[in-house]
């Protein structure tokens, strides 16, 4: 039986079209997913939308519309996205769905039973747009005396009856799970983090609203919703079957992965956590808080003009040559900026001119010049070293993306290509056409087993062209095989104008 392999994304708050932050998070989530499933894992992956909160119904009223209406439209587009960038999701759900309802209740329910849950009044500072509360030390002051939450948000003063959860009872053992599992938190730098706040003191939670209905009700508190993080992070487990498939939950919880930003590490890592002690549930294994996407080196803003679609992007240069980009240029973890020249500059020099190239005249020349088809022929010491070099190259690749590597993974593979090129041209194939036709036969096989092996090792990163050149790339393990004259499968871009 395959081991199981659990991967979520952080499902995305539907309050606007998807921007680049969200294609990045999951085209990496994607990745690693395909990484698994082609080495035998059994993979779920999980990604979708997360519908409740305060913010979704003021933006529904701004329209005019039911906050479901909204809901409803802003998740296509992320299932659109979805589509566009070939996510191989095996679950793409939504947090208005009745299923998710009912594993929210279960979870409340069993948080309730341990007595975690008390009705209270709350007093304190909340950000409408982050859907979070903040303490008095964690605020700043921006312009005109208006106080900010630590994203930089606008806060303000809420006050109304609230269920809570007793945070505060679970700062000890979750200061005991950061020490026994240092890598429940990663990067490093997201857990020391972590680790200061925790260490800092933990107050209750509120974790119901009055105020307004959109959101999951409250059992037995028929005018409270849950706050939003209650039911966001209740997906996790509403898609690996909680509660009531339990052969499935058993199967596939706890998650191996957490895939989120940056931003929302506290919410994963400190109330997520404390919610399944609470009711006394597996912890996934893994949290991971990669960076932010910089538009030129600079934060993405509605005000500033510079948000970028990414299904734009992908139209423009291709959905491999933006996953690619973003794969290798962004080092996973931490923050990294884009451009549209620098998509052009990667994609060109990498799949175009090296491993484009490679391909296309090592196929090219065996349909023109061999028929098709290259028989055995005699080896030499440079074929053993390039195959050598290429197991190393993907070998290495394999290691990097087991350790979320991702842009050092692509890195090493990327010293395969370059040896085959160094090889090809060393070898020389078309002068030994004239001069050794059985030495010309060797390099050519040599050559076709190393671009099968590094087109098979890159089909997570860029799964419809890597899929695309192993078409026109037969095993040469069957002696009948025939090579027709290639088509191009990575093209030469040229820089569009793109509007933000």
């Amino acid at each position: 039986m395959a081991d199981p392999f659990y991967i979520s994304t952080a499902i995305h708050y539907p309050n606007g079209r998807p921007h680049i932050g969200h294609a990045y998070e999951m085209i990496a989530a994607d990745a690693i997913a395909r990484f698994q499933r082609q080495h035998g894992r059994d993979v779920f992956f999980q990604t979708g939308t997360d519908e409740h909160g305060l913010k979704m119904v003021q933006t529904a009223r701004a329209r005019g519309m039911e906050a479901r209406e909204l809901a409803d439209e802003m998740s296509s587009y992320f299932r659109e996205m979805a589509d566009v960038l070939d996510i191989s999701c095996d679950r793409f759900i939504r947090t208005s769905e009745p299923e998710h309802y009912a594993a929210s209740q279960a979870i409340w329910q069993a948080m309730a039973d341990a007595g975690d849950l008390y009705l209270d009044r709350y007093e304190g500072w909340y950000s409408v747009r982050d859907e979070a509360f903040y303490e008095e030390k964690e605020l700043t002051e921006g312009e005109g005396g208006v106080k900010l939450s630590p994203q930089g948000t606008p806060v303000e003063w809420t006050a109304e009856e609230t269920w809570f959860f007793k945070l505060s009872k679970y700062q000890q053992p979750l200061l005991d799970l950061y020490a026994a599992n240092p890598d429940f938190i990663r990067p490093e730098s997201r857990r020391n983090e972590i680790l200061r706040f925790v260490e800092g003191g933990l107050v209750d939670l509120s974790v119901s609203r009055t105020s307004f209905d959109w959101g999951v009700p409250v059992p037995g508190s028929p005018d409270h919703v849950m706050y939003v993080w209650v039911d966001a992070l209740t997906n996790y487990i509403t898609g690996a079957g909680y509660p009531h498939d339990v052969p499935r939950f058993e199967k596939y919880w706890p998650a191996d992965i957490h895939l989120i930003g940056k931003d929302i590490v506290r919410f994963h890592t400190v109330y997520w956590p404390a919610f399944l002690m609470s009711a006394n549930l597996p912890l996934p294994k893994q949290v991971f808080g990669h960076g932010f996407l910089l538009n030129r080196g600079e934060k993405m803003s509605k005000s500033v003009g510079n948000v970028v679609d990414p299904m734009q992007l992908a139209e423009l240069y291709g959905v491999d040559a933006l996953r690619y980009f973003l794969l290798r240029d962004v080092s996973f973890g931490q923050d990294g900026t884009f451009s549209d020249e620098a998509i052009v500059t990667r994609a060109n020099a990498d799949l175009s001119n090296s491993f484009g190239n490679l391909a296309q005249r090592t196929l090219a020349f065996i349909a023109k010049n061999c028929d098709g088809h290259v028989a055995e022929g005699r080896a030499e010491e440079a074929d053993a070293v390039l195959l050598a070099e290429v197991d190393t190259a993907c070998a290495a690749f394999r290691v990097a993306f087991d350790d979320l590597a991702l842009s050092q993974g692509i890195e090493a593979w990327m010293t395969g290509v370059f040896a085959c090129n160094q090889y090809i041209d060393a070898q020389a194939p078309w002068a030994l056409r004239k001069t050794d036709a059985e030495r010309m036969n060797a390099v050519l096989r040599t050559l076709l087993r190393a671009i099968r092996h590094l087109a098979t090792t890159i089909l997570p990163v860029i799964p419809t062209s890597a899929g695309k050149l192993l078409v026109q790339l037969p095993s040469i393990d069957d002696e009948d095989f025939r090579i027709a004259a290639p088509t191009p499968i990575f093209p030469r871009l040229e820089l569009q104008a793109t509007e933000a």
